[in-house]
């Protein structure tokens, strides 16, 4: 089967980060906000929700349906921190922006808060709305910036003369530093862009290499992603000396999943990482000892890049 083909849209959201298109114009509560209040804050603003802040901390989430139940329920005069939500799933505005699409996704909520990784105050607001609105707006610039580029550089490889050549960068991933997570791919599919790479090429090699260094921030301490680029082929290989897969076979299958709760909440988990490398690439491998680590390696084979591939 062909690698999938992967479009500009797809990338962008493994690309950009929450801050990039989150709602930054917040209308808030405080806990001690009387209910009988709630409804004209939220017709006024025409929201269907809005965060609860306490000295410039999140504690809670209160809804239209939290205050329609405080309604069905009598509609007795009450304080938001008695019907408001204080179990919020909330995210950091440096994440990668599939991160928020995974947990809206999950938790199935219409928003979700976003703060500030510094200090933790709320400094946004995540929506199904405003991530497609934001997909649209970096669409644009991209075909705007597209328009005044030209034409595409010429490959690197055009202009070496040796029997043989190859070009290698390597790149630290640091386990548990969400923060940084998915820097990594981004700075691979920038260098091959400047090496004259095919941007549908780049693309695939991008996200293979997110999935995997998304695995290696979740489960592991931290390791290695190197690619190797030569005229026909760009080699990702990825190494660590985490846990370890206890079935590698298992472990391929789409769905499947070892994650714990707690990565679970994150939007990670969703067994569909290995999957997702393996469909945007033409070969791979994977091989893991129990307490030792894995080493995974792909190839996507350049001669096999079909000029039919829409670089846009």
């Amino acid at each position: 089967m062909p690698p999938a083909e992967i479009t500009r849209i797809q990338e962008l959201i493994y690309e950009l980060r929450v801050g990039q298109v989150m709602e930054t114009d917040l209308i808030t509560v405080t806990p001690s906000t009387p209910m009988n209040e709630l409804r004209q804050i939220l017709r006024d603003n025409r929201i269907s929700g809005t965060p609860v802040v306490e000295d410039e901390q999140l504690v809670g989430i209160i809804s239209i349906e939290d205050f329609i139940g405080w309604l069905a329920d009598g509609g007795e005069q009450c304080l938001v921190a008695d019907r408001m939500t204080g179990k919020v799933t909330r995210i950091h505005d440096d994440e990668p922006l599939i991160l928020a699409v995974n947990k809206l996704e999950r938790s199935g909520f219409g928003r979700m808060p976003v703060l500030a990784r510094d200090n933790g105050h709320l400094v946004g607001v995540i929506t199904k709305g405003d991530i497609v609105t934001g997909l649209l707006k970096h669409l644009d610039v991209d075909y705007r910036q597209a328009e005044t580029r030209g034409a595409r550089s010429k490959h690197i490889f055009e202009d070496i003369v040796a029997d043989r050549s190859a070009l290698t960068f390597e790149y630290d991933v640091v386990g548990g530093d969400f923060g940084q997570a998915g820097s990594c791919a981004s700075g691979l599919k920038t260098t091959l862009q400047r090496l004259g790479i095919r941007p549908a090429v780049a693309r695939r090699a991008a996200i293979a290499t997110y999935e995997a260094e998304m695995n290696l921030v979740v489960f592991t301490e931290g390791g290695l992603v190197a690619a190797t680029v030569n005229p026909d082929m760009i080699r990702i290989r990825v190494e660590d000396d985490g846990p370890g897969i206890p079935d590698v076979d298992k472990a391929m299958e789409a769905g499947y999943s070892t994650a714990p709760e707690w990565v679970r909440e994150l939007g990670f988990g969703a067994g569909m990482g290995l999957d997702n490398i393996k469909n945007c690439t033409d070969r791979m491998s994977m091989t893991s000892t129990v307490g030792q680590g894995t080493r995974l390696e792909v190839d996507i084979l350049l001669e096999l890049a079909s000029e039919a591939e829409q670089d846009n």
